[in-house]
C-alpha cells in the first residue's frame, strides 16, 4: 500500500476528519461595508461571503496579469471585456501561435455576453470601495477596489460561483488571468487572512501560513506551554488589540496575550517551512481552523493514498480527475464547460479521436438513486458523443457527477487505488488545457483558486 505523506500543502482541496454539527453549520463572519443599491452579500458554500447583484448572482473581478506576449484581464479603472466576439488566438500562453481561427466562431459569445458587467445607473456615486467606471461603449459599470465587476452566465442560482477559477489549480489560477469572486473583508483582527479550499474557508496569517487549534485546550485557555509552545507558536495579540467579532483574547501570562477564534486559542506550527503548508493538521489533536466548512463530496466517493499525496476517488478507488481549459484569446474565456467547444478536451483526451477519448477518460457515473449533496457537486446529463448537456431521457445520454458544473472523469490506465497516471496530461502539466488529479492533499502542489 502506498504511504501517505505527513507534510502536505493545500492543493485547493482538503477534506477534514469528523466535524461537529455546530462547526458544519457555522458560516464566516464578514465586515459589513458600504455597498451600492442593488448589491448584497450572499454566503456561498465554497467561497464564503460574496457580493451579489439584486438577483443573488455572484460578482467577479478579472485582475490583469502579465502573459508571455502581453497582458490580459482588466487594469484598475478599465474594462477590457467587450461586446465583440473574438475569433482568433492571441498567442498569449498556448503553444499555438497568434492569429489562428478559434473553434465554433459562429457560436462564440462575446466576453460581455459571457460575463455581463454590473452596470451602474446614471448619476451613480462612489460608495465606500465601490467606484464607477466608463465602459468603451459609454455605459457606466461598478468597480470594487478599482476593478470592474461582472456576473457569470454559468451561475444559475444565488450563492453559486461556477464562473470563477474555484479552488482547484486550474488554467485560470495557474497560467492565465482568473475570474475571482469578490466579497467583503473577513471580520478578523489585522494579521489574519482566509483561503478558499474545498474543506472550507481556511484561516492563515498574513504570510499565508496555516493557523491551528489544539483539542486539549479548554475554551478560553491555553495549556500549550514550554516545549509545546516551542513547536506550536501562540499567535500573540498586541497590547492595544481588542476583541473583534468571533475573536477574543486570552491571558497566557502577565503581559502576554493570545488570540482565540471561537474561544479556542490559535497557533502556527514551527514545522510549516513553506507557505500554504498544512503539515500541522497531520499531528494528533491539532487541526487547521476554518471560518466555514466546505460542502460534502458525493456519498460513495473515497480518498486514496497516492505517491504525491491523497486523492479523491470513486467507490472503486479509481482517482477522479477534473478537466480545465482556457482558450487562447484576448478575453481568455473558459473552454472546460459543457457549453464550450469540446475540441480542446478531445484533443488532449484522445488525440482528436472521440472513441479513444471516451475510452481513456470515462465520465464518473452517478447512481440512479444518488442525490447532489450541495450546489458545488451536482448531477448532470451529458451526451457522450458531443460532450454537451443532454435531455434526461435522450437515448445514450449519461447521468454523471460534476464539480462546479463541469463533469469529472477517471483514467483508463489507472489500475490500482492511488494511481495517478493521468495527472498533468495536457498543456502546462494540464493546468492550461488538460487533466489534473482531484487531490485532497498534495505534497508538491500549491493551493489554486
Amino acid at each position: 500500500m502506498k504511504q501517505s505523506f505527513k507534510a502536505a500543502v493545500v492543493a485547493g482541496v482538503a477534506f477534514a476528519g469528523a466535524v461537529s454539527a455546530a462547526e458544519q453549520k457555522a458560516v464566516e463572519d464578514y465586515a459589513h461595508v458600504p455597498m451600492p443599491a442593488g448589491v448584497q452579500v450572499v454566503v456561498s458554500e465554497l467561497e464564503g461571503p460574496v457580493f451579489a447583484d439584486a438577483q443573488g448572482k455572484t460578482l467577479y473581478s478579472w485582475p490583469q496579469r502579465a502573459m508571455r506576449v502581453g497582458f490580459s484581464g482588466d487594469p484598475k479603472g478599465k474594462s477590457t471585456c467587450g461586446d465583440t466576439p473574438t475569433t482568433k488566438t492571441a498567442g498569449m500562453m498556448s503553444p499555438w501561435p497568434a492569429g489562428m481561427d478559434l473553434p465554433e466562431v459562429d457560436k462564440r459569445l462575446s466576453c460581455a455576453a459571457t460575463w455581463p458587467p454590473l452596470l451602474a445607473p446614471e448619476g451613480a456615486k462612489p460608495v465606500g470601495a465601490w467606484t464607477v467606471i466608463t465602459r468603451p461603449d459609454g455605459k457606466k459599470q461598478w468597480a470594487y477596489d478599482q476593478l470592474p465587476v461582472y456576473t457569470s452566465i454559468l451561475d444559475k442560482a444565488p450563492g453559486v460561483a461556477n464562473g470563477g477559477s474555484g479552488t482547484l489549480e486550474s488554467g485560470g489560477s495557474g497560467t492565465q488571468p482568473a475570474r475571482i469572486p469578490v466579497g467583503p473583508p473577513l471580520n478578523a483582527p489585522p494579521g489574519f487572512k482566509v483561503a478558499t479550499t474545498v474543506a472550507g474557508r481556511m484561516l492563515t496569517n498574513d504570510r499565508d501560513y496555516s493557523i491551528y487549534t489544539w483539542d486539549k485546550d479548554p475554551a478560553g485557555k491555553s495549556i500549550c506551554t514550554g516545549e509545546c509552545a516551542r513547536t506550536w507558536h501562540p499567535v500573540l495579540a498586541p497590547a492595544a488589540a481588542q476583541p473583534q467579532g468571533e475573536w477574543t483574547i486570552i491571558q497566557r501570562a502577565p503581559g502576554e496575550r493570545q488570540w482565540a477564534f471561537r474561544k479556542k486559542p490559535v497557533y502556527t506550527y514551527a514545522q510549516d517551512l513553506r507557505r500554504e503548508s498544512i503539515a500541522g493538521d497531520e499531528m494528533p489533536g491539532w487541526h487547521n481552523v476554518y471560518t466555514q466548512r466546505g460542502p460534502a463530496h458525493p456519498a460513495g466517493f473515497t480518498t486514496q493514498m497516492a505517491l504525491t499525496g491523497d486523492v479523491l476517488a470513486d467507490a472503486h478507488g479509481k482517482t477522479i480527475y477534473y478537466y480545465t481549459c482556457g482558450d487562447d484569446s484576448l478575453d481568455q474565456m473558459a473552454c472546460d464547460t459543457m457549453d464550450s467547444p469540446q475540441v480542446y478536451r478531445i484533443a488532449i483526451a484522445g488525440g482528436a479521436n472521440w472513441d479513444r477519448a471516451l475510452k481513456m477518460w470515462p465520465y464518473v457515473p452517478a447512481p440512479a438513486n444518488a442525490k447532489a449533496p450541495s450546489q458545488v457537486w451536482s448531477i448532470v446529463t451529458v451526451d457522450p458523443r458531443t460532450g454537451h448537456e443532454a435531455q434526461v431521457n435522450q437515448p445514450g445520454a449519461l447521468r454523471v457527477w460534476a464539480y462546479r458544473g463541469r463533469p469529472v472523469y477517471t483514467y483508463a490506465d489507472d489500475k490500482e487505488p492511488g494511481d495517478i497516471e493521468g495527472n498533468g496530461m495536457g498543456e502546462w502539466q494540464g493546468k492550461r488545457n488538460g487533466f489534473r488529479a482531484f487531490y485532497t492533499k498534495e505534497l508538491f502542489g500549491r493551493r489554486g483558486g
